[in-house]
This record gives structure tokens, C-alpha cells and sequence, in this order.
């Protein structure tokens, strides 16, 4: 099985990496034109936050919506047992807690900075008449629900499809290809994820997540560090996710 046709592949989210534009094509102001960009830019209040600041936390009843200007941050949600899983990745020019702005339902997980964030805090009130006055703006928000919900699903089916090895290379194919960097030694990864978190995002037992680390570093497909993860090998790391160009 392979990646749906919807899912971007390496090479282009790394060629979008390298274009001027500061915004992923994936985020919301990357999908924007420039005079909707500058508009929404217009909005809010900016403030700046801290490494390891939570910006929005599961369960609050608020109904503001964060954009990250400039902005490194992970979504985890708690669980039964007291862990924290998470759930994705946000980047700068993404936007985060539409869901309550448009529903009124409480935040449905927490958003933590993993480095000194700039963000604007938008008003509710004025998040849904920006949206009233450019449908098109509103629809590619639409857009981005439905490919987070996809790629929820496409997740999914791979925990019932593929062994942790294989799921735990697709997941470090998505992040290291949409948030990574290029230095001399492969693509790093800096998100500060911890392996409990790194689990539950492929939906494994810790020790089993070890063991499949060991064996891709084996391999010389990646290296790690401290809450840190280099693909050094990324053809390779392509084959272990049977993922196809």
C-alpha cells in the first residue's frame, strides 16, 4: 500500500522548502493569496511566547484562534493513563483553535510551543467576520479540516496494515519532509518530541517504538540526540515507509 495521491510527496514539500515564500504551501497562509495574507496578517494582537508555552490547552472554554507567525509548536491531547499523545505538528502560517471559534465547543487539545513563538490572538468575532468577507479564505480552512481529518484516517489504516518499523518511518517521512531542515549531516529534526510522544503518534508501546529506532539508526537511515532525530539516509527512509514518489 502507498501514500494516497493526496498526500505531498518528498521532493516537493522540500523544493517548497526552498522557495522564497516563508509559508509551507500546507499552512493556511500558504494557501492564501497575498492580499487575503496581508488582511488576515492585519488581525489580532501579537505576543510572543516562551519555549514549552502552552497556548491552548485541552478542555478550555475560550473561543479565540491563534495564528503562528513565526512559531514551532506540537498538539498532544491526554490519555487515560496520564501520557500525552500526540497529534500532530504546527508551523508557522498555520492557524490553530478554529474548531471552537466556529463551534463554541471547548479546545480539543493542547497546543505547546517548542521554541520562542510570535503569534497573533484573534477575536473570535472578528475571526468569523474576516471569514464572511473572504469565502475564500473560508474554504481553504475547509480544505485544511478535511486533510487533517485524511490524513487521521490514512494513520488509521496504517496501524492496522504495517508493523511499528514501517509506521514509525512514515511518520518521520512527514515531519522530517513538511518541518525538518537540511544540514551537512541529513535533515533535521529539532521538534523536541519525546519518544512517549514519538509512540503514541504511531500508536506503539514505547519499547517497541525503541527497538524500531535501533534498527532504523542501525541502518544508518537516521541518527538521534537529545529529543532530536537526523534523516540521513532519506531514500532509504522512503523504502522502510513504502512510500512512493
Amino acid at each position: 500500500m502507498e501514500l494516497d495521491q493526496h498526500m505531498p510527496s518528498w521532493s516537493r514539500l522540500m523544493e517548497a522548502r526552498l522557495t522564497e515564500s516563508p509559508w509551507l504551501p500546507g499552512t493556511l497562509l500558504g494557501r492564501l493569496d497575498e492580499p487575503t495574507r496581508r488582511a488576515f496578517l492585519a488581525l489580532g494582537v501579537p505576543r510572543t511566547a516562551a519555549a514549552s508555552r502552552v497556548i491552548l490547552e485541552e478542555g478550555a472554554e475560550e473561543s479565540h484562534v491563534v495564528l503562528l507567525q513565526d512559531a514551532l509548536t506540537k498538539v498532544t491531547v491526554a490519555m487515560p493513563d496520564g501520557r500525552h499523545a500526540l497529534l500532530d505538528v504546527r508551523v508557522s502560517g498555520d492557524l490553530i483553535g478554529e474548531i471552537s471559534a466556529l463551534n463554541g465547543t471547548p479546545r480539543s487539545a493542547t497546543v505547546t510551543t517548542c521554541r520562542q513563538s510570535t503569534v497573533r490572538i484573534i477575536h473570535r468575532n472578528d475571526f468569523r467576520a474576516f471569514l464572511r468577507g473572504h469565502p475564500i479564505a473560508a474554504m481553504e480552512i475547509a480544505g485544511i479540516v478535511a486533510d487533517r481529518l485524511r490524513l487521521a484516517n490514512r494513520r488509521r489504516v496504517d496501524f492496522a496494515s504495517y508493523p511499528v518499523k514501517v509506521r514509525l518511518a512514515r511518520v518521520l517521512w512527514e515531519i522530517a519532509a513538511a518541518y525538518g531542515h537540511r544540514e551537512r549531516d541529513g535533515i533535521v529534526v529539532d521538534i523536541q518530541l519525546t519518544q512517549s510522544e514519538l509512540a503514541t503518534m504511531c500508536g506503539a508501546a514505547e519499547i517497541t517504538l525503541q527497538k524500531a529506532l535501533r534498527e532504523l539508526r542501525a541502518s544508518e537511515v537516521i541518527s538521534t540526540g537529545y529529543r532530536q532525530v537526523i534523516v540521513r539516509d532519506s531514500p532509504a527512509l522512503r523504502a522502510y515507509a513504502d512510500v512512493r514518489e
